[in-house]
């Protein structure tokens, strides 16, 4: 993907989650109940956490529990306003994943749910993981997801923009789709598998820790998770 067209996709991102940010977040009150075990596996009392693409804040109520230093911090500003509203007392900021505005080595760990497949090309992706491991302490960790496409319409849509990319009727890249949310949106997604995902860890120098996949009881939501260490310098 170009440069240029990548710089537009990230910022129609934010766009269309500040346009559908009351309608997003009366659907994601609560935690995933599948992500749960993962992050008491990993998650202690006392962390320095950086909850990287927080949306309405709604895992804030799980750090508290675990009795954390919580920052939130998403680049879509109605987002944090909803955040802010819901927990009054949290920090919440304004904030761009690709240049996290924090100094090297803050954070114990960096949790980001379902914000990395949002982000257009290999070169942002790349930049979005060497920040996470910028801010990470040494040996800190990141716990990350991204949705796993399994559903038919979602297959159809990747089946869709494939043909479009193969003609050259389509900017974005191989595996990117554009879902519709309702009539009001198309928010861009790439779809990704678990070696992509631990080969892009590896290239910005994090160490995979676990890798694998979850899914809610009902299997109607599947994600890929992605748990990595920034090494010693």
């Amino acid at each position: 993907m170009k440069e240029d067209y990548a710089k537009y996709i990230i910022n129609k991102v934010r766009e269309d989650y500040n346009f559908i940010s009351d309608d997003f977040s009366r659907t994601r009150e609560y935690l995933w109940e599948e992500l749960k075990p993962l992050l008491d596996k990993y998650i202690k009392k006392g962390d320095k956490v950086l909850d990287l693409g927080c949306g309405n804040g709604r895992y804030y109520s799980y750090f508290q529990k675990k009795k954390t230093e919580y920052i939130g911090i998403d680049n879509s500003e109605k987002l944090i306003e909803i955040a802010k509203k819901k927990h009054l007392f949290a920090d919440f900021r304004t904030g761009d994943a690709l240049n996290i505005p924090f100094p090297d080595k803050h954070f114990d760990k960096v949790v980001s749910v379902a914000v990395f497949h949002h982000i257009p090309s290999k070169e942002f992706r790349l930049q979005f993981l060497k920040e996470v491991r910028r801010v990470l302490k040494d040996n800190g960790l990141v716990i990350l997801t991204v949705w796993k496409f399994h559903r038919k319409e979602e297959k159809k849509l990747i089946l869709k923009y494939f043909l479009l990319k193969l003609i050259g009727m389509s900017k974005l890249d191989f595996k990117d789709i554009l879902e519709p949310w309702g009539k009001k949106a198309n928010r861009y997604y790439h779809s990704f598998s678990e070696k992509e995902l631990s080969e892009l860890a590896k290239e910005a120098n994090l160490e995979v820790k676990e890798i694998g996949q979850i899914e809610n009881e009902r299997g109607n939501r599947k994600n890929i998770y992605l748990v990595a260490a920034s090494l010693s310098s």
